[in-house]
């Protein structure tokens, strides 16, 4: 299985520089930067440069999150479609703020107009209070019988059949979506009990944030024993940070910039938010730091200073573009073909990657050697 790289779209905006984490977000999406480090909005103008870029480089798609403090991921999404040309949008969504019957109608809409090319990324939510910014204030283990009921109706209604269903969560009666598209492959990730049983249940692509690989080993392990439970077999993926250049000695400069940047008070705002999250994969992305900012590499050149600001994935691959394709090719190995990658400034970050460390994933066969697309 070949590796596929994806991208990040900072719909909630970045900084110009390196010097900083970006428009850093924390959990609830509480912004922990300082508000002048925020020079690029999240707006479509500059979504599309970054969309662009990374379908130009080789990326085959892009990561568009979902939060109270970001632009929505489906819209922003849906014009990007009418700006390039194959490049695919992971769409991360919340199940339980619509009705299956209408987000399965939006997604078939946006496939035919973007000519299939979504991909969807259930975000459960682990953060009640973020939760509760929509209106949603059942507790986290109703979430996710709540999203496993909404992901087996959405995959029933994709037949093309009636469907008349009563649960826990939904009544529907007589539902139908006419002449279904393509499926939307559907991504979905946790490191909770519950959220690897709807993911064996329901999902195409397991998706973890960038532990060290024998945890990750350890995950996956737990996922596919789940998934065969089912009867079902998994893709795997994962999210990480890149900070990669032509030298290790480069790299690291880099990341010791961020760090440097970084005042006690920011670091102390974003742990004080972390700690109160209902989310077992914050809890294992904190551990991995525990607030100091000391001892950040947690495995060979896998720096877990992102997540000193930063809610969700919170560490980053750091190295020479032959070091971070060997970590690629460690984690490849375990039997993740998705990257989805990301960096500060997003644009910038996007040609360091496409242009110094693909070029090494397809001289080792990793990827397939191609030329970069084409866009209008």
């Amino acid at each position: 299985m070949p590796v596929r790289l994806h991208w990040f779209l900072p719909t909630n905006g970045d900084s110009h520089t390196d010097l900083s984490l970006g428009n850093a977000v924390g959990a609830h999406g509480a912004r922990v930067e300082d508000p002048g480090t925020s020079a690029r909005k999240g707006d479509l103008g500059y979504m599309s440069q970054v969309a662009r870029a990374a379908e130009a480089l080789g990326f085959e798609a892009a990561l568009a999150p979902t939060s109270s403090w970001c632009e929505e991921a489906w819209v922003i999404t849906a014009a990007l479609t009418q700006l390039t040309r194959d490049f695919k949008y992971l769409v991360a969504f919340r199940p339980g703020l619509q009705s299956p019957t209408l987000a399965a109608q939006a997604a078939a809409t946006y496939q035919r107009v973007s000519g299939d090319r979504l991909l969807l990324n259930v975000v459960v939510g682990g953060d009640a209070i973020e939760q509760r910014r929509y209106g949603d204030t059942i507790g986290k283990n109703s979430r996710y019988a709540r999203a496993d009921e909404f992901l087996q109706l959405v995959r029933e209604l994709w037949s093309g059949e009636e469907v008349d269903f009563s649960g826990e969560w939904y009544e529907i009666e007589g539902a139908r979506l006419l002449d279904p598209p393509a499926w939307p492959t559907v991504y979905l990730g946790g490191s909770s009990a519950a959220a690897i049983e709807v993911a064996a249940r329901r999902a195409d692509v397991f998706l973890t944030w960038g532990e060290p690989p024998e945890a990750v080993a350890a995950k996956l392990g737990a996922v596919r024993e789940a998934a065969r439970r089912e009867g079902r077999e998994l893709g795997f993926g994962i999210r990480l940070h890149a900070i990669t250049r032509d030298t290790a000695e480069e790299a690291w400069a880099v990341a010791d910039r961020m760090l440097a940047n970084l005042s006690a008070d920011q670091i102390a705002k974003a742990q004080s938010i972390q700690s109160v999250s209902e989310s077992e994969g914050q809890r294992r992305m904190t551990e991995l730091h525990g607030g100091r900012t000391d001892h950040l590499e947690v495995a060979p050149n896998l720096w877990a200073g992102v997540g000193l600001v930063r809610g969700g994935a919170g560490t980053a691959l750091v190295g020479s573009h032959e070091e971070v394709a060997d970590r690629i090719t460690e984690y490849h190995d375990l039997g993740i073909a998705e990257f989805i990658l990301s960096g500060y400034p997003h644009l910038e970050e996007a040609y360091r990657v496409g242009e110094g460390l693909i070029p090494v994933l397809r001289a080792r066969g990793l990827m397939a050697a191609r030329e970069p697309a084409l866009v209008r």
